[in-house]
Formats: structure tokens, sequence, C-alpha cells
């Protein structure tokens, strides 16, 4: 079986990440934190920002396609609505998968607790938010 996905769903998902963070790591927000946490001074220079938005784009766009491959085999699997499914999807995966392996690398770079809280809280905000939009817009 080939799960069935929205691809407009998929790229308006992919876009809300970009949002979220750009949201989340901004100065007036969580940004001044995380760069004294993570020990990043900030350039100046935007051109240095472009390689790691463009990562981020593409990662975003994996995360969206493989949330919405898995909630069509969810829905396939346990039927029941496609935005609950969609949902506890986007949170089981964020705890088996991004939050475990975000604790781990962050243990062993010896990394402020309060950054790995920050950016898992960040991780769960944005896929709970990508299950809404994969959620509303199933595959037809």
């Amino acid at each position: 079986m080939l799960p069935h996905i929205n691809y407009w769903a998929v790229l308006l998902a992919t876009l809300s990440s970009m949002i979220v963070g750009s949201i989340w790591y901004t100065p007036k927000v969580f940004g001044n934190y995380w760069m004294k946490a993570a020990g990043v001074t900030p350039s100046g220079n935007a051109r240095d920002a472009v390689r790691p938005i463009i990562t981020t784009v593409i990662v975003s766009f994996i995360t969206a396609w493989v949330l919405a491959g898995a909630v069509f085999i969810s829905q396939h699997f346990y039927g029941g609505g496609f935005l609950g499914n969609a949902i506890i999807t986007a949170i089981v995966l964020w705890a088996g998968f991004t939050a475990t392996r975000f604790i781990t690398h962050d243990a062993f770079d010896q990394r402020p607790t309060g950054l790995t809280v920050l950016n898992v809280a960040h991780e769960f905000v944005t896929v709970v938010i990508m299950a809404v939009l994969i959620g509303v817009w199933p595959p037809a």
C-alpha cells in the first residue's frame, strides 16, 4: 500500500515550519536565549543564513512528507477522524524519534538542559502545526 499524500498540504506544512522557526527563534521570543545557550554569535552577514535556511526547507519538506504518509497509514489502520489521527501520529512520532534523539545527543554534547527543552518544544509545536494542516486537508 502506498500512502496517498496531499502535496499541497505538505507544502503548506513545510512553509508553516519556516514561520514557526522564524517566530520561535526571533530575539524577542527565544532567539537571545538560544544564541547564548548554543554559543551562536551572529556574523551580521545575511548571506551566512542562506545555507541553513535552504537546509531547513528541505528537511521540513521531508518531515511534512513523512508525517503525511504516516498519517495516511495511521488513518487506514485505526480509522476515525483524519485530523485526530494526524495530531496523535505527530505527537507519537515526535516523542518516539525527535524528542528522544534530541535529548540523547544533547546529553552527550553536554548542552544546557534549557537549550534542549527549548529545541524539543520548538519541534513539538512545529510538528503539531504540520499535523493540523495535513489533518484538515486530507488526500483526495
